[in-house]
């Protein structure tokens, strides 16, 4: 039987490090040629999308966030539905830990699929052993 592909859960930190090109972006291409060769799974929460669209938007304008929307739905991250499971399993997260209710969706998605979270974003180490989180570079 063949060993499951990896998955990674994106949160907006890893993505933002993408799109800007900044300290973890190595490891982000690397990711994504491993996804569109079918070696690998990534998914999104969609609240995470937004949180990248509004700070994208108060930076760079609305039409920045066209563009950069065009851009990430051209790469291979599965969009993870902000369904009543997502939004029930984000709500337990938020009310036991210190984190953003943006980044319990993504430690929510990253449970639900078994996945690795991928971020930089130091909020997550709240979260302690209870999912597997990699680290990128700031």
């Amino acid at each position: 039987m063949p060993a499951e592909k990896p998955g990674y859960v994106l949160d907006s930190f890893a993505l933002l490090a993408h799109l800007q090109k900044e300290g973890g972006q190595p490891r982000m291409v690397e990711l994504l040629q491993q996804a569109q060769r079918g070696q690998c799974r990534l998914w999104m929460s969609l609240i995470n999308l937004g949180e990248v669209c509004y700070l994208v938007e108060r930076r760079r304008g609305l039409r920045a966030v066209q563009l950069m929307l065009a851009d990430v739905q051209s790469l291979p991250i599965e969009m993870a539905p902000a369904n009543q499971e997502a939004v029930l399993a984000a709500a337990h997260l938020n009310a036991g830990f210190p984190i953003s209710y943006a980044d319990a969706f993504a430690a929510a998605t990253a449970q639900m699929h078994h996945a690795i979270l991928l971020t930089g974003d130091p909020e997550f180490k709240a979260l302690g052993e209870l999912l597997q989180v990699e680290w990128l570079a700031g």
